[in-house]
């Protein structure tokens, strides 16, 4: 038994580095019927995301979380199927639980942000954010959304201070923000690019 579960995992990894997803989904399942495990089922979840098929894929995330409840990647990787789905407060629900295990995945404080904007809890996005900032210092991407956020929770020095920060390492990301928030009175923060 132990060999068929090796040959089927070899196999499955093979399929999958050749990239014939569907055939190593299909490995990887016969693999989790010999043995089930939160790592095949998280390769499972991976690679019916690949393969579009979200619902499928967030089966086999629960389940890997089922399995392996200590496993922050664990719930981040459900967290981001489920913001994927548009299942936000459930996708809020894995990522906090991520950042519970492990407070240092700044990409679970990020999709925990995203999801919070999209419900239009624009406070508790920027608090997500901030976090996220504060663990990836140079992430522009989160300083913008960090930005939208706060212009949306009417913080508009909050907003200055981002774009001021932002200018610094990414000026197209601050002109963006000065201008998707309508902020006139930031045009002296405007940075003339040469390209």
């Amino acid at each position: 038994m132990k060999i068929e579960r090796w040959r089927c995992a070899a196999r499955a990894w093979l399929l999958q580095f050749l990239g014939k997803n569907e055939l190593a989904y299909a490995k990887y399942a016969r693999l989790y019927r010999l043995a089930p495990s939160a790592a095949v089922a998280g390769r499972l979840g991976f690679l019916a995301a690949e393969t579009q098929r979200p619902q499928d894929s967030a089966r086999w995330f629960e389940e890997a979380v089922r399995l392996d409840a200590g496993n922050a990647q664990a719930w981040f990787n459900l967290g981001f199927v489920r913001e994927r789905n548009g299942e936000r407060r459930a996708a809020i629900a894995a990522f906090r639980e991520a950042v519970r295990l492990a407070p240092e995945l700044d990409r679970a404080w990020y999709g925990m942000g995203l999801a919070h904007a999209a419900l239009g809890e624009h406070a508790e996005a920027a608090q997500a954010f901030e976090e996220n900032v504060r663990r990836q210092t140079m992430f522009g991407d989160a300083w913008f959304q960090l930005g939208m956020a706060h212009h949306h929770a009417r913080n508009p020095e909050r907003v200055a201070e981002i774009v001021r920060r932002l200018r610094t390492f990414e000026p197209k990301r601050a002109n963006q923000l000065i201008r998707d928030t309508g902020r006139g009175d930031l045009a002296h923060l405007h940075s003339e690019l040469p390209f």
